[in-house]
């Protein structure tokens, strides 16, 4: 298995976009301004157990995806990417994959999640699984709300995930 890495552009900076033979692995918002900091990539190295080769272009076709998004087209990216969930496993794994199929403009509770995903009753679990997700934005973890309809947290940027709901009720 060869994993490669690319860049990709969003309004939040850049974001590491690493794939694998079988389709995208990881997208990761960095938490500094440049995303190409050495430890971003040493920590999903040490994930996959495998250093990802430079690839310039990789991410190409995830861009431009990206653009059409940021630019108010509903995207489907679970329909237009190829997926290799080996970072996320178990229920996280599960929630994930439910999450995404959450449709654009819509947003579900941690708790109907779990239920979806098999394990009612695990909505905080659903909450690690957002935390944890390899897929920032990709998969759209920030549809995910409390139960009371408020959007709550996303890791340490609640701004990103009003910013992308107001993105996508905006149309």
């Amino acid at each position: 298995m060869t994993f490669r890495y690319d860049f990709a552009p969003t309004p939040f900076g850049d974001a590491l976009a690493v794939f694998s033979d079988d389709g995208i692995v990881r997208f990761d918002l960095s938490e500094s301004d440049d995303p190409s900091v050495p430890w971003l990539l040493e920590n999903v190295s040490h994930r996959l157990g495998a250093v990802p080769e430079p690839a310039p272009g990789a991410a190409d076709d995830l861009s431009a995806l990206l653009d059409d998004y940021f630019d108010g087209v509903a995207v489907r990216f679970d329909e237009q990417l190829a997926w290799d969930w080996r970072l996320a496993d178990g229920f996280a794994r599960a929630a994930l994959q439910t999450i995404a199929t959450i449709e654009w403009g819509e947003t579900m509770s941690y708790g109907e999640v779990a239920a979806r995903a098999g394990h009612p009753g695990a909505a905080r679990a659903v909450g690690t699984a957002c935390r944890n997700t390899p897929f920032s934005i990709i998969v759209p973890v920030h549809r995910v709300v409390r139960s009371d309809g408020s959007p709550g947290h996303y890791g340490a940027y609640p701004e990103r995930k009003r910013f992308l709901l107001d993105l996508e009720t905006a149309r």
